[in-house]
């Protein structure tokens, strides 16, 4: 059984995440998106809504997951019984952190491989921060998350004014 993790903050997941999601669902038998507190940012909602979201918007995806994780994800993906972390690239700076963190899990475990995917041009401009940005401000990002959150994250956006 082929299993892998896809790890991020997800803070909201986006139709990009989403995307690389299905996509990646169709390689293996199980994909753990996995949701980890990243502590150098703020997030808007918390672990547990933002595991909600992504089952919310993954629920016709039978052979995913969504988990919170804490410590070396590494480590997370032996627990899990993982041989592969999916990394979605938008951008050559994505690639040149991505390509670092790859080398030093690789050192971590060796038994775990990093397998890039490139983002679908559709959706290599949209990120968490810039819909929450968007939003706050009070624009249409209605294109940018999937249809089954939007109004999770405009409620929380609203409430947060």
């Amino acid at each position: 059984m082929s299993i892998a993790i896809y790890p991020g903050s997800f803070d909201p997941v986006t139709c990009g995440h989403l995307d690389i999601i299905r996509r990646s669902s169709k390689m293996f038998d199980t994909v753990i998106v996995a949701v980890l507190n990243n502590s150098a940012k703020k997030p808007l909602f918390s672990l547990t809504e933002r595991v909600a979201l992504i089952e919310k918007c993954t629920a016709d995806i039978p052979n995913c997951k969504a988990m919170c994780f804490d410590g070396l994800l590494v480590d997370f993906a032996e627990q899990q019984g993982a041989t592969a972390i999916i990394k979605g690239l938008r951008t050559i700076s994505d690639f040149e952190y991505e390509y670092q963190m790859a080398q030093l899990n690789k050192n971590l475990n060796s038994n775990i491989e990093t397998l890039f995917m490139v983002t679908n041009a559709n959706y290599s401009y949209i990120s968490s921060s810039v819909v929450k940005e968007i939003a706050s401000l009070g624009g249409d990002f209605t294109s940018l998350v999937p249809d089954e959150i939007y109004e999770n994250v405009r409620q929380k956006i609203e409430k947060g004014r």
